[in-house]
């Protein structure tokens, strides 16, 4: 009897510490999980000391979490700790786990410490491990702008062939087009990034340099010359916008523009042949729809006059209200393949 006791006393004080083992790693767990969580606190508020503090803990708990590497690398990196910040980012870079935000992040941290040389190097061989990362052709993009390469245009083209839904390249491509005698680039990739990022603090230069941008194109006498030694849809495009060169003969403006552009597209998809391009395709669904005239001057109104922007919209209350209310229920986005450069 008492052997049994034994027995079951011993059974019962096995299955209290296997019970007490496996609670202990449950609340290990969810402690590094709460911990994490209080450090992106930290991190929202600007106080990365104590978020490193926080991160050192976590990453005691779980060493291989990535997300807890990442955030205590930029943690490091924003209080301008490099040495840390490299040393962390780096027992992460050449592991299999390692994805495009582990780049960009070490990237900020080269770069903070004067390393392009090396930053260009990491970027290169990220690149060749997840070739289609539209934000790290955008970085490598500018990294070489910055040292005054004009390769940069090479990379940002990539990652729109690549990763045609990520935005960035799109500005950037879009204001080096603008500085440069090709004009058609400048002009539909700056739309492009309006209406990937209609809300952006980058929106108002990028719709300056459009209207500025359709000026310049119309500066030539006749912009179809321009064509020869195109691509079959920069001739196409070039000859489409020649034929409506009357429109903008008294000057360039929202109203003008406008015109112009419903033209375009009556005759683009009049045309036929004619290459997709998800840009003309939204316009056109804009005509559909009723709201290109409130569109154009979204786009060109507020850089035209924003006086007479703000009378048109009082006065078009409606249909630009409806208009706002379409774009903010839909993502614009660019089929992948559909690359015309």
């Amino acid at each position: 009897m008492r052997y049994a006791f034994f027995i079951f006393t011993r059974m019962k004080k096995t299955l209290l510490l296997f019970f007490a083992i496996a609670l202990q790693q449950l609340a290990t767990a969810q402690s590094a999980k709460e911990l994490h969580e209080t450090a992106k606190t930290f991190m929202r508020t600007g106080d990365h000391a104590n978020a490193i503090i926080v991160l050192n803990r976590a990453l005691q708990m779980e060493p291989a979490n990535l997300q807890f590497t990442k955030d205590l690398a930029l943690s490091y990196y924003f209080q301008r700790d490099n040495t840390n910040a490299l040393k962390t980012i780096a027992t992460v870079l050449d592991t299999d786990a390692s994805d495009d935000q582990t780049f960009q992040i070490a990237g900020l941290i080269y770069k903070q410490g004067n390393m392009a040389k090396d930053a260009e190097k990491m970027y290169r061989k990220a690149i060749k491990k997840i070739p289609n990362s539209g934000p790290l052709y955008n970085e490598l993009g500018e990294l070489q702008w910055q040292q005054q390469n004009f390769d940069a245009i090479k990379q940002w083209e990539k990652g729109i062939a690549t990763d045609p839904s990520y935005s960035k390249n799109y500005y950037n491509a879009a204001k080096f087009y603008y500085l440069s005698t090709d004009k058609i680039w400048g002009l539909l990739y700056g739309e492009i990034f309006l209406n990937m990022e209609p809300l952006s603090n980058k929106a108002p230069e990028i719709k300056e340099m459009l209207l500025d941008g359709y000026k310049k194109l119309f500066s030539n006498a006749s912009i179809d010359a321009a064509a020869k030694g195109n691509s079959a849809f920069e001739k196409a495009y070039l000859i489409n916008m020649n034929h409506q060169v009357g429109i903008v003969g008294s000057g360039i403006n929202a109203e003008s523009l406008s015109m112009l552009r419903t033209r375009f597209i009556l005759e683009w998809f009049g045309t036929a042949d004619q290459l997709p391009f998800q840009l003309f395709a939204y316009q056109q669904q804009l005509l559909r729809e009723g709201l290109f005239e409130a569109y154009n001057q979204w786009l060109f109104g507020s850089s035209q006059n924003l006086t007479a922007f703000q009378q048109w919209t009082n006065t078009h209350a409606a249909e630009y209200s409806e208009f706002l209310q379409f774009q903010k229920g839909r993502i614009f986005k660019i089929p992948l393949g559909e690359y015309h450069k």
